[in-house]
């Protein structure tokens, strides 16, 4: 039996520190459910609409081609929707090399405060908390900090990265983008007062949110990213930059404020948590637990607003950082609409420094983890999303629209509308294995998996509601209730939601969820199997690209997570006394060879964070291998893995219940007697070769 390392600090009973959860997400854990609809078990819904498995059989057979040989079916001819060729199900026994792009030895469980990295490889920070992008801006002193000088310098709590090519003068350089996701003043601030921040104080943390880009240069010997100061293409965006509303619901009456009276001019983006990077060469940043720095919504009287706010777990009091005490947009009781406005997928065009970002009303407002697009057969662009929260659901839209390929000006302002117009879906799924065998132990049923089927329930198209008693702005904005309506599976924190780029099989990162079978909530179900579900798990889908707009897909859960020894987990079949062990999955990225990447979040097992690759087809199908570990409270965010490095956002370090400025709990990146500070980290092969190969 393993023996697991002490778990750390929290009292609450999570990875996660106390101080993590009040300024991260406003303590939503220990919040009411927001989802307090009655959905009826999915499988029993859908048994009464359809013949499931005569239905299904057909409209989800896979026949994704864009990798033959790799891309393997999770149904077909003659099988059960979920079954997979043995070679793929199962690694059990097997020896010898790891999968491609896993050829590294395994970071081992760990405690220190440190990026810890495999043997035979290096690091450096590329760049960190207030270091100087913007031409202009001064090197960050702490002690002297102003709104001015954050608004040019690398902003706090780094998340989503991407790395995006630059040609012609460009030489051995790259796009970098960015998220910051949110900021804990305590960390950031000498004698900080929680009950009583200065405007200056809110007016850096203002400017310490938001989106950077910087232009990279890269080290022709090696691995290692040296951010460029002050680089022409360089930009920050923060909470009190202009964005556009677009799509069908922009200009809506629902989106109006006394500030902005046509619905479309928005100042700021928040709590951007992961996102992605279009086909088109854009990023995408999803806005996540923007809820928390709206205050006073206990103050609405009209009940139907009321109701709405409390789906969304907007505060009723006070908020923890106290911005509606100098702008009255973050007031919920004197501008209703404002919060409207937030919780939304953000398109970035960052290749160019004077374009205005766009935040797509047609995707859906709720928590956003991420954005990933992936383009069907004819080209059209689908999107796949999830919302984190307890009991909440997973999206995806789909253009209807083709993207234009080429840098043409007609072809670029083309592709800028491809999330404006199409249609937004629900997941509903269900299992195929008798209620009898899910206990809530997360023991495997007698057909070996957690799998079964599922549909896409449309919500709107364009103007056109699909959801009855709402219409199309209301489907948009309020898009949890649209959901809640058509009776959508309740997900264990759906976060980052990703297709894989060579099979187009789609993986969803359900991190945890310790109300599961609490007294008045739901219990376990097929995809969600673990009552107080600490551990979390990541399911995979996967439906037929010739018909995006159909509604049936196969499901199966990839991984359960959690401790190997542990019987209730789960890694595709492969041995688990060869895995690593690895608990709240977050977000997830695709390497080179088609391996996912997972993040974590809140580790359960005693150990720090860390970063794990794990091979998703062939015969080590499932083999999980962890390559680092972050430092101490902090999170793994970001992953991004080329052929000759791997970036992550080191986000929150030194959290740590208790932690202040005067009071670090860590020392890093820079050091004792340094502030600690967020940052992004490159590892490379000391070789020069090629990652895991």
């Amino acid at each position: 039996m393993r023996k697991l390392l002490p778990f750390i600090g929290n009292p609450h009973g999570s990875g996660r520190s106390a101080l993590t959860c009040r300024y991260r997400c406003g303590d939503a854990c220990f919040h009411e459910v927001p989802n307090t609809s009655d959905n009826e078990y999915a499988g029993d819904v859908i048994a009464r609409a359809y013949s499931r498995r005569s239905m299904l059989r057909s409209a989800a057979v896979v026949t994704v081609a864009t990798a033959a040989g790799s891309a393997v079916a999770l149904s077909g001819p003659g099988q059960t929707a979920n079954a997979a060729p043995a070679a793929e199900a199962s690694g059990a026994g097997k020896g010898g090399e790891a999968a491609r792009g896993l050829r590294f030895k395994p970071v081992a469980p760990n405690t220190d405060d440190k990026v810890t990295i495999p043997e035979g490889h290096e690091q450096n920070v590329v760049i960190r908390w207030g270091d100087p992008i913007i031409k202009g801006a001064p090197g960050f002193n702490a002690d002297k900090q102003t709104a001015a000088a954050q608004a040019g310098q690398f902003g706090y709590n780094n998340d989503f990265l991407s790395l995006l090519p630059l040609g012609g003068d460009y030489e051995r350089q790259q796009l970098l983008v960015a998220n910051h996701e949110y900021t804990d003043e305590n960390l950031m601030f000498k004698a900080y007062d929680p009950a009583n921040p200065t405007r200056e104080q809110v007016e850096i943390a203002w400017a310490a949110h938001g989106l950077s880009v910087v232009v990279v240069q890269e080290d022709h010997r090696s691995g290692k990213l040296t951010a460029v100061s002050r680089h022409q293409l360089n930009r920050r965006l923060t909470a009190t930059s202009e964005f556009r509303m677009t799509g069908p619901a922009a200009g809506s009456a629902l989106l109006k404020t006394s500030v902005d009276p046509t619905g479309t001019k928005v100042l700021g983006t928040l709590n951007n948590c992961a996102g992605g990077t279009t086909p088109w060469g854009t990023t995408l940043h999803g806005e996540e637990n923007f809820n928390q720095y709206f205050g006073n919504a206990g103050q609405v009287t009209d009940p139907a607003q009321a109701a709405r706010l409390k789906r969304y777990g907007m505060t009723a009091g006070a908020t923890e950082r106290k911005w509606e005490r100098f702008d009255k947009r973050f007031d919920v009781a004197q501008e209703p609409n404002e919060s409207h406005r937030f919780g939304w997928v953000v398109e970035l065009d960052p290749y160019d420094p004077n374009s205005v970002p766009r935040k797509r009303t047609a995707l859906g407002r709720f928590k956003h983890e991420a954005a990933q697009p992936r383009l069907t057969e004819d080209g059209r662009p689908v999107v796949y999303m999830g919302d984190d929260e307890r009991f909440d659901y997973f999206y995806k839209f789909v253009s209807s629209k083709q993207m234009k390929k080429g840098n043409s000006r007609a072809a670029k302002e083309h592709n800028l509308t491809l999330l404006d117009e199409g249609t937004l879906y629900v997941a509903k799924l269900t299992g195929d294995t008798p209620a009898a065998e899910l206990d809530g132990t997360g023991k495997l049923p007698s057909d070996g998996e957690f799998d079964g089927s599922g549909v896409w329930i449309k919500l709107a198209t364009g103007n056109v509601s699909h959801v009855e008693g709402m219409t199309a702005e209301e489907v948009y904005v309020f898009t949890r209730q649209a959901a809640d309506k058509v009776g959508a599976t309740k997900m264990d924190r759906p976060e980052d939601v990703e297709p894989s780029p060579r099979t187009g099989r789609v993986y969803v990162a359900l991190t945890n969820n310790t109300d599961r079978g609490k007294a008045g909530k739901e219990g376990a179900t097929e995809a969600n199997p673990r009552n107080l579900n600490k551990h979390g798990q990541i399911l995979e889908l996967a439906e037929n690209f010739d018909d995006p707009a159909g509604d049936g897909f196969a499901w199966r859960l990839f991984l359960v997570a959690g401790d190997p020894a542990d019987p209730a987990t789960y890694f595709a079949g492969f041995p688990k006394d060869k895995v690593s062990p690895i608990s709240c999955p977050d977000n997830v990225a695709f390497d080179p060879h088609g391996n996912l990447w997972i993040s974590t979040d809140g580790n359960q097992l005693g150990s720090h964070d860390g970063l794990f690759g794990v091979a998703t087809s062939g015969e080590r199908r499932g083999e999980l291998k962890q390559f680092l570990t972050v430092p101490r409270g902090a999170e793994t965010c970001g992953p991004l893995i080329q052929d000759k490095r791997v970036l992550v956002s080191v986000q929150h370090p030194g959290e740590i219940d208790g932690a202040s400025v005067e009071k670090p709990q860590s020392v890093w990146p820079d050091g004792p007697g340094k502030i600690v500070r967020p940052a992004v980290v490159s590892v490379w092969r000391k070789d020069g070769k090629n990652i895991g190969v």
